[in-house]
């Protein structure tokens, strides 16, 4: 008798409808939109509770969706919009997987630690220290020139520079364009950027940014405190911030 030749696996009946089924799910947390709970999600596909409860979790274990920051739904994941062609910055979901290696460099140090993503080239602030209080946030966002963290963005989206005259929040604040520009090369070079009671009198910070598999700059965390505390010579907290920016990375790409 001749050698039996295994044929490939093909997918019978039940794994075909349970593929249908996974993509009738992503398709109604895309119709939903970010925080699609798993009734909303069972109700619109039209999947069974247990049923869809189940590949939701699978979904989310394949990177295909991840769940929102409190747990309470859930957001496309980075796999699905790769497949969609949507390759880019993290959405801030994506963010949350990270937190747990975010609330271990808060263990280490005195200074209150967020991070920030840089999707669409706009600051957002995705995972906020809870035992710090960030006076100003949305300032942070709409003068970039002031704040470690919006500094750090300009320095790698050259087309975001300000034009015109820049606003100063404080005496400290980088106004002239030149002396911006130069500031910004030197972030580029150092890969650090620092405040020192540029946003706000008796504020430091410093950011280092978070970098994806092609090197983009998809974000950053950064140390906030006391001026006089938080130093924008302090090497050993420049080292610490990078390690967890490599981390975090990691996570969030994972």
């Amino acid at each position: 008798m001749g050698a039996v030749t295994s044929r490939p696996h093909e997918p019978g009946g039940h794994e075909t409808r349970a593929a249908q089924k996974a993509l009738m799910l992503l398709e109604a947390v895309a119709q939903l939109g970010s925080g699609a709970t798993a009734r909303d999600i069972s109700s619109l596909s039209g999947i069974p509770p247990a049923t869809a409860y189940r590949l939701l979790n699978l979904l989310v274990a394949d990177g295909f969706l991840v769940r929102v920051s409190d747990l309470s739904g859930f957001a496309l994941g980075r796999r699905t919009r790769e497949l969609a062609g949507e390759v880019g910055a993290p959405a801030a979901e994506d963010f949350s997987t990270a937190h747990a290696v975010v609330e271990q460099l808060r263990a280490r140090v005195r200074f209150g630690i967020f991070v920030a993503s840089y999707a669409d080239d706009r600051v957002r602030l995705v995972d906020r220290d809870p035992d710090h209080e960030l006076a100003g946030e949305s300032v942070i966002r709409t003068h970039l020139h002031a704040s470690a963290i919006g500094k750090l963005l300009l320095s790698h989206r050259p087309g975001l520079e300000p034009r015109g005259p820049l606003r100063p929040l404080t005496g400290r604040t980088i106004v002239e364009p030149d002396t911006l520009a130069a500031e910004l090369s030197r972030i580029r070079e150092s890969g650090i950027a620092h405040e020192v009671d540029e946003i706000r009198v008796g504020r430091s910070a410093l950011a280092v940014p978070l970098r994806d598999s092609r090197m983009t700059v998809i974000g950053c965390i950064a140390a906030i405190g006391r001026t006089g505390r938080v130093n924008s010579d302090d090497e050993e907290l420049a080292g610490l911030l990078r390690t967890y920016a490599e981390r975090i990375v990691a996570e969030i790409m994972a």
